[in-house]
């Protein structure tokens, strides 16, 4: 049987970062074609030769100057068959974590701007980019309370007290901070450190992600859960 078909394949990126005590989302602003001027995710189509995580990263660079180490793949958009206006486009969705607050991106390509965008501030985005960026949403809050990918959006080290902001700020509500301090240093996956900072003219304690005591309890069938925080 002869199949025709004209459907082309792309890739967008819904990059997280946290800065100013906010989760904030990576847009760029499009300098050409129906979407001109409309703010969108990063994001393009795949070339002949190219795997699809080239392909995302490629975009990255290209749009908005950013390489990400790590990116996870999260969903496939393509139900909708009109979601794109020049013509029938499926679209693999990744999304990373980085620390945006030295992180500037530099608009190139078919993108005339690129900035970090707080998530309590967003402006209306093009094609159905906010259905994707919500889905994305809603998949870090849940991912946050059995993985501690939050730490992926701190500096090295880190006062206990901004790992508390990270997550009422990601999940969108208060959390029980003793339970969730209790809770979280039982894991053993947090290093006390002997520099202090002055948290409201006293001296706090630092900390830092131990990535390889983390790495090595899941090995041994480790379950990180954090339940209701």
């Amino acid at each position: 049987m002869e199949i025709k078909q004209n459907i082309k394949l792309a890739v967008d990126a819904i990059v997280f970062g946290y800065r100013d005590k906010k989760l904030h989302v990576l847009l760029i602003q499009q300098k050409f074609g129906a979407m001109k001027d409309k703010w969108v995710l990063v994001g393009g189509f795949v070339k002949d030769k190219e795997s699809l995580q080239d392909a995302v990263k490629r975009e990255l660079q290209e749009e908005a100057g950013i390489d990400l180490s790590y990116l996870e793949q999260l969903y496939t958009f393509g139900d909708d068959i009109n979601r794109d206006p020049r013509m029938r486009v499926v679209s693999v969705a990744y999304y990373g974590l980085v620390n945006a607050k030295h992180l500037t991106p530099v608009a190139d390509t078919d993108a005339q701007d690129a900035k970090w965008f707080p998530m309590d501030s967003l402006p209306k985005l093009g094609y159905d980019h906010d259905a994707i960026l919500k889905y994305a949403h809603e998949r870090l809050r849940a991912k946050l309370i059995y993985q501690p990918i939050g730490f992926d959006l701190l500096p090295s080290n880190f006062l206990f007290s901004d790992l508390e902001n990270l997550y009422t700020e990601i999940l969108g509500k208060e959390i029980d901070r003793r339970n969730f301090r209790k809770k979280l240093l039982t894991f053993g996956i947090l290093e006390e450190l002997k520099k202090k900072a002055l948290k409201r003219g006293r001296p706090a304690s630092m900390f830092k992600f131990n990535k390889k005591k983390y790495n090595d309890l899941c090995k041994n069938g480790f379950h990180f859960d954090l339940g209701t925080v």
